[in-house]
């Protein structure tokens, strides 16, 4: 079985020069090649590849497609059993990948995994995007086992088994490549955030098991390319949140969650304003216009993917709002949620 991992990198040589050298030293199995994409970066990126770095295959993009389409194009010219994608901002540990190889080996009925995410800056701590494990809300909002919003819990081993998740993170993603093709890869239209959820969620619905494998661990910095501030990350966050429900919630439930999702992101809208955050509070506004616009030609994506869905995947969402449990019931870690 072969591996490839795949950094997509935009203007990331800072990331390169100091997590690459660790990648390629902590990567030993045989069959793996380490790759990077290139998103038509303008800094340094390219010279550095090829002073420093001349054994790592570099694919050249012809213009910055974002997260998903940079993927997409990137994966479409490598051959391997396996695709890795990860984050240029990543430090990984010793044999970080040997775990997830065997898992995904010996569980043919998983199409994809991610390891257990620390904080860079505080490696004690979880890492916000991915954490040891993603899930949603019934109303689309993403939180994750050691992470609840805007809050991520000290890793004292509480989530140290292997477990199904509804979604695996972006930032270090396993996942079979022929699946990978089968279901669509990526959402172009996505450009970035949300898209490895939407690809989950097709997965999830197409009988698939996604699960989270805490004995490789890597460490994440964040906000590489879009600080966690940016109302262009929250513009991003919320459109393709409300695109992600639209082609892929069944239609018992589209009319009513959408109804819900107006009132919640208002109110997410006037929080915004109240604490000072205000171009981020109109990037909510602008997200929601823009989803009206995108909404019509995402018909034939919503269309097929109710066609192909073999099982309703809708049940392995958290039934509650993640929202009102952290807001009104003080629940700010996972377990939490579950307590009576």
């Amino acid at each position: 079985m072969t591996t490839a991992i795949v950094i997509l990198n935009w203007n990331g040589e800072m990331f390169l020069q100091k997590f690459l050298p660790v990648l390629i030293q902590n990567t030993t199995q045989a069959g793996v090649e380490i790759i990077v994409a290139d998103n038509a970066s303008t800094d340094s990126s390219l010279s550095i590849l090829k002073d420093k770095f001349p054994t790592v295959r570099t694919i050249l993009l012809d213009k910055n497609y974002g997260f998903a389409g940079g993927y997409n194009k990137a994966l479409a010219q490598i051959d391997a059993d396996y695709f890795v994608l990860l984050n240029s901002d990543v430090e990984v540990t010793v044999d970080w990948l040997k775990p997830m190889l065997d898992y995904m080996n010996s569980h043919l009925n998983v199409a994809a995994c991610q390891p257990k995410i620390l904080s860079y800056d505080q490696p004690a701590y979880f890492e916000h995007a991915g954490a040891a494990g993603g899930y949603i809300d019934r109303f689309g909002f993403p939180f994750c086992r050691g992470r609840i919003l805007g809050i991520a819990e000290e890793d004292k081993g509480q989530y140290d088994s292997i477990v199904d998740v509804f979604w695996a993170t972006g930032a270090c993603l396993m996942i079979r490549s022929k699946v990978f093709r089968e279901v669509g890869g990526l959402d172009d239209d996505f450009f970035a955030h949300m898209e490895e959820i939407d690809l989950c969620w097709r997965l999830k619905s197409r009988g698939h098991a996604i699960v989270c494998i805490p004995e490789s661990s890597i460490l994440h910095v964040g906000g590489g390319a879009l600080g966690y501030e940016s109302p262009y990350k929250t513009y991003l966050n919320f459109r393709n949140n409300l695109l992600m429900l639209y082609k892929n919630l069944p239609v018992r439930l589209l009319k009513k969650i959408m109804f819900f999702r107006f009132l919640f992101d208002y109110a997410a809208a006037f929080q915004l304003f109240i604490t000072g955050k205000p171009k981020n509070a109109m990037s909510i506004f602008k997200a929601r216009r823009d989803y009206k616009k995108m909404q019509p030609d995402f018909e034939e994506k919503r269309n097929q993917n109710l066609i192909l869905s073999t099982t309703d995947a809708t049940t392995n969402i958290y039934q509650k709002s993640i929202v009102l449990d952290y807001f009104l019931k003080g629940k700010k870690t996972y377990n939490s949620l579950f307590e009576k």
